[in-house]
Formats: structure tokens, C-alpha cells, sequence
């Protein structure tokens, strides 16, 4: 019958091959275990982190409100777009140098909405980036601390001064406007 295994005392272990071999073999053996102790160390940092701060709060709240961004621009051009048709619709009835002076403001508005599409542009390489750093995060968290389930993408409870109080909101989290009259109500 064998015996059990007896507790190995590693340094030991590591004197026994050192002694057999040349100086730069066992320099080179020191940083193999250096460089390991590195990899174990960040392997451990790497499953302590609360990635899913990131992961399931911080870049979905970014890229949303950027989203959000683009689609309010593309709002306001549009609604800066309808008034200079209207505009130009009123030009017959004008005196000539009013109309010209309204045609040149007009043709000024429409050069200057093209900041909506070049916004719209970058915002989207921005969200994308963001997208993709997110799912990096994923699959080096999973990876690394593959029982640690990382939790669906909530957004972290808010009171509900946060809430009604936090700018601009999308579409679905925004207040209406009874919970926003309701809150006026309340200071009188």
C-alpha cells in the first residue's frame, strides 16, 4: 500500500534543482516563477473586481444616454428643419430684400443642421466602442472568474428624487408629466 503524500517544502524542492543547474538556467527559472506569481496575482485582482459595476450599471447607462443624445439632436434638427420650410414658404409674401435676407438665413440654418449627422456619426463610433469594451469586460471577467455570474443588466435603484430629478431621461424612464405636476404640487 502506498504511502500518503508528505507535505513538500517547495523551497526545498526549488534549492534541489537549482543546485544542478548553470547560473543563467537558474536565473531564467527565478523569473519563470516571478513572471507566474505576476499572472496568479493579477488573476486574483481580476475575480476580486466588481466588473459587474461596470459591466451591468456604468457602460449600459453610458451608452444609453448617449443614444439618447442622438436621437434628441436628430429631434431638434428635424424641428429646426420644419421651421425653415416654413419659412420658406412665406418668402413669396415678403419685400425682395427680405426674402433674400430670409433665403440666405435659411440656406445658413440648413449648412449649420449638418451638425446633427456628423454628431449622430461619432456618437455611434463612441457607443460602439463602448459596446465592445463591455462585452471585453465579459469575457475576460468570465474567464477569469468563471463562477462569478455576472448579474443581468439592471439599473441600480433610485430614489425617487434621483429619478425625477436626473436631467434629461430616455423615453421609457422619463417622469410624466402627472408625477411632474404631483412634485410641483408638493411645494405648495
Amino acid at each position: 500500500m502506498l504511502e500518503p503524500m508528505q507535505k513538500v517544502d517547495r523551497a526545498q524542492i526549488a534549492l534541489n534543482v537549482m543546485s544542478g543547474l548553470n547560473k543563467t538556467e537558474a536565473t531564467l527559472l527565478q523569473e519563470l516563477e516571478a513572471l507566474g506569481r505576476m499572472v496568479a496575482a493579477a488573476k486574483e485582482e481580476i475575480a476580486a473586481m466588481r466588473v459587474e459595476n461596470v459591466d451591468a450599471t456604468h457602460l449600459p447607462a453610458a451608452t444609453d444616454e448617449l443614444d439618447e443624445v442622438v436621437k434628441s439632436t436628430a429631434d431638434a434638427a428635424n424641428e429646426i428643419l420644419d421651421v425653415c420650410e416654413t419659412l420658406e414658404n412665406l418668402q413669396p409674401g415678403l419685400a425682395p430684400e427680405a426674402a433674400d435676407i430670409v433665403a440666405v438665413c435659411v440656406t445658413r440654418i440648413y449648412e449649420a443642421c449638418a451638425f446633427q449627422d456628423i454628431t449622430g456619426q461619432r456618437i455611434g463610433k463612441v457607443v460602439n466602442a463602448l459596446k465592445q469594451i463591455e462585452q471585453r469586460v465579459r469575457e475576460t471577467t468570465g474567464r477569469f472568474a468563471p463562477s462569478a455570474a455576472l448579474p443581468a443588466r439592471t439599473a441600480p435603484p433610485r430614489t425617487e428624487g434621483e429619478r425625477l430629478a436626473n436631467g434629461p431621461q430616455a423615453g421609457a424612464a422619463a417622469s410624466s408629466q402627472a408625477e411632474i405636476d404631483a412634485l410641483l404640487a408638493s411645494f405648495d
